[in-house]
């Protein structure tokens, strides 16, 4: 194991702070993982090998974890109009995490 004595955290697209999966596309380019790490993506963004991780590393004692909630039809709406998508592709990449009133 590495001893580590980081004071902050790692949130991971995927996860409850960051629950868009499809960052990794961007995360992974700037990175250019697949030339220097040997790690791709599949097109549901899981990584390979399965053993890889990701994630966004913020050194602030202070900093905590959160998730950002359930999202309203009107957030998906706002979300899909940034991203470039249809809010039918919104929905889909953001499915756990939408509102009981989006028929998840």
């Amino acid at each position: 194991m590495i001893r580590e004595e980081y004071q902050g955290i790692r949130p991971a697209p995927g996860y409850p702070a960051c629950p868009d999966h499809t960052e990794k596309a961007t995360l992974f380019a700037l990175l250019d993982a697949e030339a220097c790490a040997g790690i791709s993506l599949t097109e549901s963004f899981a990584m390979l090998p399965p053993a890889s991780v990701s994630g966004y590393y913020f050194w602030r004692p202070e900093a905590h974890y959160f998730g950002v909630g359930r999202i309203g039809r009107d957030q998906l709406e706002d979300y899909a109009r940034r991203k470039g998508w249809s809010v039918d592709e919104a929905a889909r990449w953001l499915a756990p995490n939408l509102d009981d009133e989006q028929g998840r």
